[in-house]
Parts: C-alpha cells; sequence; structure tokens
C-alpha cells in the first residue's frame, strides 16, 4: 500500500463499504453501512468520527460521503480485494470462499505476497 497512515482492519472494512455503497446509490446514509457489515449503527457511529477525524469520510448530518483521500484508499483496498480474489479463484478457490478469504487477505498480505498474485493475474 502507498504511505499514507494505514487503518486496521475494521477502518479500511468501513472505508470499503462506504465505497461499494456509492457505486449503487447516490447516498449513503449510517443505517445502510450498518446492515452491509452487520453491525450496529452505535458501531458505526464510533468509526465515522475516527473516519472523519483522519480525513477520511465528511458528513452533512445525514449522509456520508468520501473524502478525495478516503475515496483513494477505499479504491486501494478494494483493488487489492479483487486482485486476491480473482487469484484465489484462478487457482482453484470456489468464489464464495475466495470472497470471504480475500475480505481477510486484502489487510493482511505484504506488498511483496499482493504484487506476486497480481503479477500472476496479469500473465
Amino acid at each position: 500500500m502507498n504511505d499514507q497512515k494505514k487503518f486496521n482492519q475494521s477502518g479500511e472494512d468501513y472505508l470499503e463499504s462506504i465505497l461499494r455503497l456509492l457505486e449503487t446509490q447516490a447516498v449513503v446514509h449510517r443505517i445502510d453501512v450498518a446492515k452491509r457489515m452487520g453491525v450496529s449503527q452505535a458501531a458505526v457511529n464510533k468509526a465515522v468520527k475516527i473516519l472523519v477525524a483522519n480525513g477520511h469520510v465528511y458528513e452533512d448530518g445525514k449522509h456520508l460521503y468520501l473524502t478525495e483521500l478516503g475515496k483513494a484508499y477505499a479504491q486501494e483496498i478494494y483493488a487489492r480485494h479483487c486482485i486476491i480474489r480473482d487469484y484465489l479463484m484462478q487457482n482453484g478457490v470456489s468464489p464464495a470462499t475466495a470472497e470471504t478469504d480475500a475480505c481477510k487477505l486484502e489487510h493482511l498480505l505484504s506488498d511483496e505476497t499482493f504484487q506476486m498474485m497480481k503479477n500472476a493475474l496479469s500473465k
């Protein structure tokens, strides 16, 4: 990943969820994030405070938006997710398992291992 301060897995998951929701709807509410992630609204409230403080999310009272920094970071996380998922499927892992495992591995893999997967897919 790039040199910006890396969040923990939870923060990255929230950013990715907001990004994915914005792909299919014009605005994102906290309840949308809670439903997508299977967490409470209280958990979303806590995460949003951190994301706002770090300059990755802003809100207008009802809706959540990604800042340019937040959007770039979320896109980077999601790109890692997709490459890992595709690599796993290309190597015989079922789509459902590859999706689940990619959600976990996107936060844990070293850049070296990630680059190997990315290079293997481009061949």
